[in-house]
């Protein structure tokens, strides 16, 4: 009573886990989860940052986070992106959500709106997805695997 799950971990484990408390600042911490996901704490946990689209837990739905803050939000069935502040400052995101597709997770992704908007209303992210892989579909940038 009164200790935690360190208790039953094997020897050694948890000194493994504490040197691994402190990341390295200079390091890219990229991860996509799905929207859904138990590990993904917005919508549940914490509230989702200010944004002009509207992100939500959906199954089919996947976050990208840089440093454990939500970069971009990619909408069930890749016809949607919602953006938020963070994705400004750096276009990785665009390789990972490239990595949805190669690694198989989704069929293909087509961007038909960005934060509620058509996708030619905002050229600045449209290019920088065509500039990443992505062609230009009849209705937005498009990636199929």
């Amino acid at each position: 009573a009164g200790l935690g799950a360190a208790q039953f971990a094997l020897p050694g484990a948890v000194d493994r886990l504490r040197d691994l408390r402190e990341p390295d600042p200079d390091a890219e911490v990229w991860m996509t989860l799905a929207a859904a996901d138990v590990a993904q704490p917005y919508g549940a946990a914490l509230p989702w940052p200010e944004t002009e689209g509207r992100p939500s837990r959906a199954v089919g739905g996947y976050v990208v986070t840089r440093h454990g803050l939500p970069v971009v939000f990619l909408e069930r069935g890749g016809r949607s992106l919602v953006t938020f502040d963070s994705a400004a400052g750096d276009p990785g995101w665009v390789h990972e959500l490239a990595l949805l597709v190669k690694r198989r997770r989704v069929r293909g992704i087509e961007v038909h709106r960005i934060d509620g908007v058509p996708t030619a209303e905002l050229p600045e992210i449209r290019d920088l997805l065509l500039g990443n892989g992505f062609s230009l579909g009849y209705k937005g940038p498009t990636l199929r695997g």
